[in-house]
């Protein structure tokens, strides 16, 4: 529900495709409802979601219009409470999930939705870590990982794949083999726990137990292939588009090393544990991987960079 009594800035599709797209608008004021609480924004998670939904490639799958404002997580102060919410909120420091509106100055959550932020957490931290290492850790569990197996993360460098090393490396792998763009870029995964860089298209090794993909994309039955037998492969992200309408051939044409694939999303973890996990992850030592902190008007420039394909970690925007 908005109202109009006070106006406040938010980054906004105008139109679908390239980060020309997004504009600055000013909104009124989010009111939060029941359940609800309203937050004073200081720092808005920067997806890979983010540019699927601008871009245009999620509007398959979930219906998106012109006016809608990105951003699912934030990290800020609990400026007020809707109807049923403990008013002892207010004032509180807090990460939150929201359904949509997060780039924006003020952004409206489910008290459900919250994590407080330990003494120390950084706003900007907090929205580095967050989701993405839930999304690291529920992702792990999926594949069934266990401690001696060998990982193989592709698209290591970015928001998702960061955590994912760390808390591979954490878990007790025995080897974590990365994807990624330069040698530099491997640098910095091996100061993160990475033991084996390889490039893109991950040629030189084979025989891996678990796979965390990223990527997805035309590539993807080429990985599947890397599986030891009875080896996963879980997507978590779609960054190089949808894989071939067959790849699922490459599961067949080796049938007798019953490997297996799977898709991985937060939203099919239960709440209590999603938020359980974020809460964890926030009070734990896991290292945030901030590529940039940027203004929340240039929320161009920030996809710009992902676009192209720059960003290693994660990138801010501060709205103030």
């Amino acid at each position: 529900m908005w109202v109009t009594v006070v106006a406040m800035k938010a980054i906004a599709i105008k139109a679908f495709g390239g980060p020309e797209g997004l504009a600055t608008v000013e909104l009124p004021d989010p009111v939060p409802g029941e359940g609800q609480v309203l937050i004073e924004t200081e720092a808005i998670g920067v997806g890979g979601v983010d540019a699927l939904i601008r871009s245009g490639v999620l509007g398959a799958f979930r219906s998106f219009a012109t006016g809608h404002v990105l951003g699912s997580e934030v990290a800020g102060t609990v400026a007020a409470v809707g109807a049923g919410v403990d008013v002892s909120w207010v004032g509180r420091r807090v990460w939150a999930f929201v359904l949509q509106g997060g780039y924006a100055e003020r952004a409206v959550a489910p008290v459900s939705a919250l994590a407080p932020l330990p003494d120390g957490r950084s706003a900007v931290d907090a929205v580095t870590i967050g989701s993405s290492a839930a999304v690291a850790h529920f992702a792990l569990r999926n594949a069934h990982f266990a401690p001696g197996e060998s990982v193989l993360v592709r698209g290591a460098a970015g928001g998702l794949g960061t955590p994912t090393v760390q808390l591979a490396a954490r878990a007790g792998a025995s080897a974590i083999a990365v994807t990624t763009s330069s040698p530099a870029r491997g640098e910095r995964l091996r100061a993160l726990g990475a033991t084996h860089v390889l490039d893109r298209s991950g040629a030189g090794e084979d025989g891996f137990d678990v796979i965390v993909d990223v990527v997805a994309g035309p590539e993807l039955p080429a990985f599947l292939d890397k599986l030891n037998p009875n080896g996963r492969l879980v997507t978590i992200g779609l960054l190089g588009g949808p894989p071939p309408a067959d790849f699922g051939t490459a599961l067949f044409a080796a049938f007798q090393q019953s490997r297996s694939f799977g898709v991985f999303s937060l939203d099919s973890v239960p709440d209590a544990d999603r938020y359980a996990a974020i809460a964890e992850w926030l009070a734990s030592d896991l290292e945030p991987v901030v590529h940039d902190v940027l203004a929340l008007e240039q929320a161009v420039l920030a996809h710009q960079q992902l676009d192209a394909g720059e960003v290693f970690g994660r990138i801010a925007l501060t709205p103030r």
